[in-house]
C-alpha cells in the first residue's frame, strides 16, 4: 500500500477512537465514576532504587511518557517529508507553509484581543496554534473520494508543519528551570545516538536504549520530556542497505504508527478530556481563557489559513491544491481549527493549575466541535465543485 494513503487511513481511524475516548472521559468525569476515574489518575507509579527513583502520578506519565512516544514519531514524519515527501522542495512546502504561519500567527492574535484585558492569562496564547492531525483527517475521511486527494496532502503537510512550530514554541516559551548538569548528560546521550547514525548502526535497539536515558535527562533538566522524542526521531537514520523503504526511521515510524493512533492518542484524551460539567455556568463559558481558545481555534485558524493561501496565490508565491475549489479550501481551513490533542497539551503546561482545567477543555473542545461541524457542511456542499 502507498505510504501516504496507508498513513491517511492510520490517522483518520484514529481519530475516530480519540472522539469516543474524548465522550467516555465526559461520561466519567460527570457520573458517578468521577472520583474513580480522577483517582485513577492520580495513582502513583514509578520506578525505584534505594531513596532514589521517579514517582508521578499516571496522568503526568501519560503527558510525559507516552506523550514523548507520540513527538518521537511526529519527528519521524517531520524528518521523513522534508527530505523525501511533501515538505522535500520548496515548491511542495511553499503552500502549506504559507498556509500554516498563518494558521499559527491569526489564532495567536485572536486569543490576544480576547485576553488582552486579563494579563493573568496571556500566557496561553499557543493553545489554539495547532491542528490535530487525527480529528482533521477523520473528517474528510467522512467525504471519501469526493475530496480531492490534493487537499488531503495540503491538510496533512499543514498540520505537520503546525507540529513543528508547536514543538518550537514548547521548546523556548513553556520550558521551567533549567538543569545544566541533566542538559548536559542529555546532549551526551545525543552525541552517542549521532555516533550510532554515523557508524552506520542500522539496529533500532541502540536508539531505544540511549533514548530513554535520553528522556529521563530531558525530564530531570526542566525542558518538557516530550522534546526528548523530537530530538531522537531527528538521529534515526534515514537510509539503510541502499534504500528507505526498508530503513530504521520507515521501520519505526510503521511499527510505532498503529500504537501511536489506536493506544497513546486515545488513552491521553481519556486522560485529558474529562471536564465537570456540573459547576458550569454562563460565566464559566464567557471565559476570557475559554473565549480566547475557541475563538482563536475556530476564527483564528480559518481566517489564518486562508488568507495566508490567499495572499500566496495572489503573489505568486504558490499555486493552490490541484482540483480544488476556493469553497473546498476554506473547508480545510475551517478543519485547521481542531486543535484537541495539541490544543489540550498545550494548555496543560501553559496552565497548570486545576482550577483553570475547565476553561482550557471547554474551549479546546467549543472551538474543535465548531471547527469540525462547519468544516465538513461546507466540505460536503462543494463536494462536487473541482474547479
Amino acid at each position: 500500500m502507498n505510504p501516504l494513503r496507508q498513513f491517511l487511513q492510520l490517522e483518520s481511524s484514529g481519530g475516530i477512537l480519540l472522539l469516543i475516548a474524548a465522550i467516555l472521559a465526559l461520561i466519567c468525569d460527570n457520573t458517578a465514576l468521577s472520583s474513580v476515574y480522577q483517582d485513577f489518575l492520580s495513582l502513583p507509579f514509578g520506578v525505584t532504587l534505594g531513596n532514589d527513583g521517579l514517582v508521578k502520578p499516571l496522568l503526568l506519565w501519560i503527558n510525559d511518557g507516552l506523550m514523548a512516544v507520540f513527538f518521537f514519531l511526529v519527528g519521524l514524519e517531520i524528518k521523513r517529508e522534508v527530505l523525501a515527501g511533501e515538505l522535500s522542495s520548496s515548491a511542495q512546502a511553499s503552500l502549506p507553509g504559507i498556509a500554516a504561519l498563518g494558521g499559527m500567527a491569526l489564532p495567536a492574535l485572536v486569543y490576544w484581543l480576547v485576553t488582552k484585558n486579563s494579563p493573568e492569562y496571556l500566557g496561553g496564547w499557543a493553545i489554539p496554534a495547532a491542528t490535530d492531525i487525527a480529528f482533521a483527517l477523520a473528517v474528510l475521511t467522512l467525504l471519501g473520494d469526493r475530496i480531492p486527494q490534493s487537499l488531503k496532502v495540503f491538510l496533512l503537510a499543514l498540520a505537520i508543519i503546525d507540529d513543528l512550530g508547536a514543538i518550537i514554541i514548547i521548546a523556548f516559551f513553556y520550558t521551567d528551570h533549567l538543569s545544566l548538569m541533566s542538559l548536559g548528560l542529555a546532549v551526551l546521550g545525543l552525541s552517542g545516538l549521532l555516533i550510532l547514525n554515523r557508524t552506520g548502526v542500522r539496529r533500532i535497539t541502540p536508539y531505544v536504549l540511549i533514548g530513554v536515558f535520553i528522556w529521563v535527562c530531558v525530564l530531570k533538566s526542566g525542558v518538557h520530556a516530550t522534546l526528548a522524542g523530537v530530538a531522537i526521531a531527528f538521529f534515526i537514520p534515514f537510509r539503510g542497505d541502499g534504500d528507505t523503504e526498508h530503513s530504521p526511521l520507515r521501520r519505526a515510524e510503521h511499527g510505532l504508527h498503529p500504537w501511536v493512533s489506536f493506544a497513546i492518542m486515545p488513552i491521553f484524551a481519556f486522560a485529558n478530556a474529562g471536564v465537570s460539567l456540573s459547576g458550569v455556568s454562563l460565566e464559566t463559558l464567557l471565559h476570557p481563557l475559554t473565549l480566547g481558545i475557541a475563538l482563536g481555534l475556530f476564527i483564528g485558524k480559518q481566517a489564518g489559513v486562508l488568507l495566508a493561501v490567499i495572499a500566496g496565490v495572489m503573489l505568486g508565491l504558490c499555486q493552490r491544491p490541484a482540483g480544488a475549489s476556493w469553497a473546498q479550501i476554506y473547508g480545510v481551513a475551517l478543519l485547521t481549527g481542531i486543535g484537541f490533542t495539541m490544543s489540550l497539551f498545550i494548555g496543560g503546561l501553559a496552565f497548570p493549575d486545576p482550577a483553570l482545567a475547565a476553561e482550557i477543555r471547554l474551549g479546546v473542545i467549543g472551538g474543535s466541535v465548531l471547527s469540525a461541524v462547519l468544516g465538513y457542511l461546507v466540505l460536503r456542499l462543494n463536494a462536487a465543485r473541482t474547479t
